[in-house]
Order: structure tokens, then sequence, then C-alpha cells
């Protein structure tokens, strides 16, 4: 059984004494006769871009490394873990996270994820020619995992990152990832896209969807710098690792990164400090073939698990299940709404639902069409604010 883990920054922590690192490369030089011919090869392209843009040659990773290297930064957060006193009591450790994120614009933006400064009570920015800065938090959106900072320009010279878009991607296409792994400054790596439309689990137990995995390696203190395409355009932002299990907090050739089209989307949100994500209020499970035997009244759809109390679908009448039952080891309540249309759009898993109500604003109203006692029946939902901290229950995987 394999496991996910997010990549949490690199911590250090005042009992701790932070040592140097030193890493020695080492080369052996090859001495030929007089008969001998040297030939220099250039290194090859990655491949042409491939996100949206231009249609210029693809760039090596020598040259995406050099355009870009500079506006990868190095984020220190000052943050507070809860621990214990040799009494037992309860206290709170203070300590150095530490992480990676981009320059967006000459104005001061960067861009990281929301774990890389969750609880920050400081966060400096150190850029490639050593300078730092304090930077401010803007905006964070546990949902996705994403956070703004700002610093303030002067006398930084800073290198915005060109951002792409991950919807023309495809699966073996190359990239590049560049960021702080185990504290080792602007770090380059080299991969392929893996898979396209993983989804991974938020700071707040809801899925982010349309996830892209890659074996680019990444590491704890990758979290929150570039995904970048051939065309040295960033595609994405680096966020979690798959573990395999064993308990190890390195890179097992398998690494994720939000789309950065998502980061696009909530940009205008983040700056005023407040991501509105919309939010119905259920967990759910896919209609598939292991509920086949229970004789659902339609093939396609979405079984409704349960509704929070209090939420969007609790208000508008959307019912969960009451009859717990084991469908292939797996614990679910039944006799639930079954929800087959959103805004007249057919419903085939809880993955859509969950990214169709993730792109509304609170505030909206969806019309759901469902399933309930063998009848179908429309409800109107306004749609609430998805919450940054976890529901009770623990949201399943598809909620939306």
């Amino acid at each position: 059984m394999t496991s996910s883990r997010t990549l949490w920054p690199v911590a250090i922590f005042s009992a701790l004494l932070g040592g140097t690192i030193a890493v020695v490369l080492s080369a052996a030089l090859g001495l030929g006769g007089s008969d001998t011919t040297t030939t220099v090869v250039r290194q090859a392209p990655l491949a042409n871009p491939v996100s949206d843009g231009d249609d210029a040659a693809g760039l090596t990773a020598r040259d995406i490394y050099k355009r870009d290297a500079p506006g990868v930064v190095f984020i220190r957060a000052d943050v507070a873990q809860p621990s214990s006193s040799p009494f037992g009591f309860p206290q709170q450790q203070q300590g150095v996270a530490t992480g990676s994120g981009f320059v967006i614009d000459e104005n001061g933006l960067i861009l990281t994820n929301a774990h890389v400064v969750d609880g920050a009570s400081k966060v400096t920015v150190q850029f490639a020619n050593d300078k730092t800065a304090d930077a401010t938090l803007l905006g964070k959106d546990r949902s996705t995992d994403l956070a703004l900072l700002k610093v303030s320009p002067r006398g930084l010279d800073l290198t915005p990152l060109q951002l792409g878009s991950a919807k023309a991607v495809q699966v073996g296409d190359p990239v590049v990832a560049i960021g702080n792994p185990f504290g080792l400054s602007r770090t380059l790596t080299t991969g392929v896209v893996s898979a396209l439309q993983r989804e991974i689990p938020g700071l707040n137990g809801f899925s982010i969807n349309g996830v892209i995995q890659t074996d680019a390696a990444i590491n704890p203190g990758n979290s929150g710098g570039p995904l970048i395409d051939s065309g040295g355009r960033v595609i994405g932002i680096n966020s979690q690792i798959e573990t395999g299990g064993n308990g190890a907090r390195g890179n097992v050739g398998i690494g994720f990164a939000v789309p950065i089209d998502t980061a696009k989307r909530l940009l205008p949100e983040l700056k005023k400090g407040s991501v509105e994500t919309g939010y119905l209020g259920i967990t759910s499970r896919t209609v598939d073939d292991a509920l086949e035997g229970l004789n659902l009244p339609v093939d396609e759809g979405v079984l409704v698990i349960s509704v929070q109390p209090g939420s969007p679908a609790a208000k508008a009448g959307i019912r969960g299940g009451d009859i717990p039952a084991q469908v292939n080891g797996e614990s679910v309540n039944l006799g639930g709404d079954i929800v087959t249309k959103v805004d007249g759009k057919a419903i085939t898993s809880s993955e859509q639902i969950s990214s169709m109500i993730g792109a509304m604003k609170k505030g909206d109203e969806v019309k759901v069409e469902l399933v309930r006692d063998g009848k179908k029946k429309t409800v109107t939902v306004t749609l609430g604010q998805r919450p940054q901290s976890a529901v009770t229950p623990q949201p399943q995987p598809g909620q939306p």
C-alpha cells in the first residue's frame, strides 16, 4: 500500500544546531594523445514547448536554469510547533521551516505552497544574489495549498518567471523542477510528465483536482517551487511526493504539482487575502460496478454518503445515507440521494462534482438534480465558502 505525503518544508528547531553540508563534486579528465580529435557537442533541447505561447524551439535544461533560476527564491518561515514539556504539559516549540517559491511579477509578488508558510509569524525570502527581504503574506488557500507573498521590490532586481498553462500538457512532455531540497538552494532536476488529472488532498482535507504527476526529483524543501516546461514556462507548483509507504522522506520517483492554471484563477482573490471557493458540503461516492448489487435506480451518478450539518447542501434539503454498509471493505452509509446532474451537466464521478463546485464561488446558485427513493428531484443550492480547516467528520476523497 503506497502513501502520499505533502512536501513539508525542511524544519530546523531551536533544540538542534544547524550544520554545514559540504557537497564535493569531482570529475575525471581524459587526456588524449597528439592524434586525438576533440568534438564539442551542445546539449540537446528538451523538446518543443508544451504550454500555450509562441512556437519557439525548446530550451535545454541549462538554458532554462540560466533564465529561470534567478526567479526562484528560498523561503524561511518562523513557525511554532506543538510539543510537550518534560512534565507532559503542551507547549510551543519555535523553529524555522524552509521551502521554495518563485517571483511572478516585478512588483514583488511570489507564489509558493500554503504549507510552506502555514502558521508562520515571520517570513523571509532569499534571492539568487543572496539578498534577503521580509515578506508579507497577502493570502493563502489551504484547500489548494497555494499562498501569495509580497516583498518590496526596491533594490532587488527581480526576475519574474513566465506563467504558462497545464491545459496543453501531455504525458511524456519533458519538465524541469527548480527548488531548495533539504536546504540545497536552487537545485535543478529533470524528468517528464508522468500522468495527468491526479488528485491529492489539500491542507483542509478537500481534494485538489487536475494535479500533474512527474518523475522529476522533488523532495522536502522543493515545496512551492516551479515545475517548468521545455519553453521555460511554469506549468505547476511542486507540492507533494509519493513516499512508497516505507516512512522515507525522500523522492521515490513520483511527485505532484498543483497546475499553474489553478493559481492564475485564484490570484485576484489571493491578492485580496481571501479565497471564496464554492462549497456544497457533502461526502460522496461514485456510482460504479462495486455498487451494482445494491440495485440502485441509476447506472451513473454520485451517491451522497453524508451531509455536513448547516452546510449549503443541508439547507437545500439534500440527504445523506443512514444505512451503514460495507462495499469492498469500505464503510459507507447507503440510502442517501444520488446526484445525477449539476446545472444540467451529467455527473459521473465524485471527482467531477468536486471539480465543478471548486471552480465556483461563494454565493453562486446551482441546480442539483438528484434521485431520491427512485424519483427525480431538483433543488437549488446557494454555495457557501469552502472551510480553510478540516470539517467534522473528516472529508473523504471527492468531497466538494
